[in-house]
């Protein structure tokens, strides 16, 4: 029951906004499952990226075989993926921990810190809309929970369904499980073995040997966060300090005895020691280019559950014990701390997108709009950068209208990095939209005879001759004549 209210405190403190950010990719390509008449135009933007995981084929399969919308099958997904993540770090806890009141401050840190960002990798803890890392992530903890009682082989049992929804964070997290089951044989050994590198033994062959494009480095160059050597000092501390922490927790705790705390500490450590060093290895400039998109940063999310997870079992241990008083004061000030960061992170205040919710935000009213009073093969130009515009809040159009779009300038590029066939044709279309907020009649003409679109998302008013139809008191909804 603890667990339980844990999570819906660490849900409430973190938000809900389907539609956002990489959901461009995963929403869209869940509900194309479910009715293949949807996207006839550029569904390679989110549909190639999906040949590596079962991620929407599960979704959209219990969608069919529940009869649950799926708008709340998503919903549903995701709090139960932040329950076994949260369930699974008390599973650990417990196997670190002695006390009682150590192992609850460990998990309530994890679910407090769902928002919490892994130093400059564009990763947090958890993503606010049913992501398949979040999946992934609740079955790597399990594994974890399972080498670290003595049952190795079972975590295959998670490993493998992970793997399946989430490649490469499975592989990433197979690497520290393989640096667990090291660190905890009898004796240690002298040195952990480094072995090959889990990232890149999972990248398609054709994405290494395929020769860059200058339209492919342009896609890359908007992801800043991919390279590593273009950091920030404090981006840099983020990712070493936590080492180093735990490199101090392995020889203090080994001095006190804690052994299996030791152990789990020295796994955490050397894993991320290895994986720094693979990632500086494959991001240095004029190396491995072609494997710069696999983000070999992302470890950091692994590194950063495990340092809640311990920091609020350290806190627990030492300073909160089975004082009331403190227990409150720790929630509020680490679950208040991170819902007001949330809150100002979103336009418009607000924090939860649920589905009997009507959206203040006016972009998410045109969507809705779209959605239900359009032909469902109308093809929409907007803006390339409509993501980042005031108010906008990164939903995506594509999983939110349902409708198909011109490429754009922000997440159709991170799908590029990653499918660089993609790229001529990413190119071009984002080419022909510059200067959006200039265009004339003639240049909404000229966007029909070049690619067929008939429908546009513009500013209210709007001075063009175009056949509005639909507006509020920001954007208009019109057909090119």
């Amino acid at each position: 029951m603890l667990t339980l209210l844990l999570t819906v405190l660490g849900f409430a403190v973190m938000g809900y906004h389907p539609g956002l950010e990489d959901d461009a990719v995963y929403l869209t390509a869940i509900k194309s499952r479910l009715n293949p008449a949807l996207f006839p135009h550029d569904a390679e933007f989110f549909q190639v990226q999906m040949q590596a995981t079962v991620f929407d084929t599960l979704i959209s399969q219990f969608v069919r075989l529940t009869g649950i919308p799926v708008e709340w099958s998503a919903l549903l997904w995701q709090f139960a993926a932040l329950f076994v993540t949260v369930w699974a770090c008390g599973k650990i806890a417990a196997l670190v921990f002695n006390e009682a009141y150590a192992r609850w401050a460990a998990v309530a840190m994890v679910a407090a810190m769902f928002t919490l960002p892994a130093a400059g990798s564009a990763l947090t803890l958890a993503d606010q809309y049913l992501h398949p890392r979040n999946l992934a992530t609740a079955l790597i903890l399990l594994a974890v929970w399972r080498i670290l009682d003595g049952k190795r082989w079972q975590a295959i049992l998670f490993l493998i369904p992970a793997f399946l929804i989430h490649p490469i964070m499975s592989v990433l997290g197979v690497s520290f499980c393989v640096f667990l089951a090291l660190a905890l044989l009898e004796p240690v050994p002298f040195r952990l073995r480094a072995l090959e590198d889990s990232v890149a033994s999972v990248a398609p062959l054709g994405w290494v040997l395929a020769p860059p494009t200058s339209n492919w480095r342009e896609a890359l160059m908007t992801r800043t966060y991919y390279f590593l050597y273009r950091w920030m000092w404090y981006e840099w501390l983020g990712a070493l300090a936590p080492l180093f922490l735990f490199g101090m927790l392995w020889q203090i705790a080994l001095r006190r005895g804690e052994n299996r705390l030791a152990r789990f500490g020295l796994a955490v450590f050397a894993f991320g020691v290895f994986q720094q060093m693979v990632a500086m290895l494959i991001l240095a400039p004029g190396s491995f280019e072609r494997l710069i998109p696999l983000q070999p940063m992302r470890f950091l999310q692994l590194v950063y559950i495990f340092m809640a997870l311990i920091a609020g079992g350290l806190l627990g241990k030492f300073a909160l014990r089975d004082r009331a008083w403190r227990w409150a004061a720790f929630l509020v000030l680490f679950n208040g701390g991170m819902f007001l960061a949330q809150w100002t992170l979103i336009d418009g205040g607000t924090h939860f997108e649920l589905p009997w919710t009507h959206p203040p935000n006016p972009w998410l009213q045109a969507f809705d709009w779209i959605r239900h009073q359009t032909p469902t093969d109308a093809y929409f130009a907007l803006d390339p950068n409509y993501l980042a515009s005031p108010g906008e809040g990164f939903h995506s159009f594509r999983a939110l209208a349902e409708r198909s779009q011109l490429a754009d300038a922000d997440k159709d590029a991170a799908v590029v990095t990653q499918v660089p066939t993609l790229a001529p044709a990413w190119h071009e279309q984002v080419a022909a939209a510059a200067g959006w907020t200039h265009f004339k009649s003639e240049d909404f003409k000229r966007l029909k005879a070049q690619f067929g679109v008939d429908w546009v998302i513009v500013s209210y008013p709007q001075t063009a001759a175009l056949a509005c139809r639909w507006h509020n008191d920001a954007l208009a909804v019109c057909q090119i004549p």
